[in-house]
């Protein structure tokens, strides 16, 4: 293996790792947020009509944007001179956080009509702002 070639996988397993911390990062503060918002609800003794559902999408939206980063560090850290094992693997997990994306968004859609194919349509920018002014109303 010459120095350029190690050069470049340590480049790749560095960016592959700072992409997961992004999505550790962002699951996690989606999951306390909705801790600290159900908590907020549960003590203040008042529920307002539908506060589970717009907990649901706000976490959901959380996930989604972690599971997209996930996946964006496994394809990083396959794409230097991947093995079969390694495509293989990828293509498992893929398959997996693809079927997970899917049915996240289309429960999002269910609850939230605009919400449907938010990452899809490259939209999630415009979607977590209407997310923040939704969560804002009294």
């Amino acid at each position: 293996m010459t120095p350029a070639d190690q050069i470049l996988r340590s480049l790749a397993a560095d960016t592959a790792l700072g992409v997961e911390t992004i999505a550790v990062v962002l699951i996690a503060y989606g999951a306390l947020e909705a801790f600290v918002h159900a908590a907020g609800q549960v003590l203040r003794g008042r529920t307002p009509a539908g506060w589970r559902k717009e907990l649901f999408v706000r976490f959901g939206v959380w996930l989604l944007l972690g599971l997209q980063f996930a996946l964006a560090a496994d394809i990083v850290r396959s794409v230097i001179s991947p093995t079969w094992n390694d495509i293989g693997q990828l293509a498992a997990i893929a398959l997996i956080r693809t079927f997970l994306n899917h049915f996240l968004e289309k429960d999002l859609g269910e609850f939230e009509p605009g919400w449907a194919g938010v990452l899809v349509t490259g939209a999630f920018c415009g979607a977590a702002s209407h997310a923040s002014s939704r969560a804002s109303r009294p």
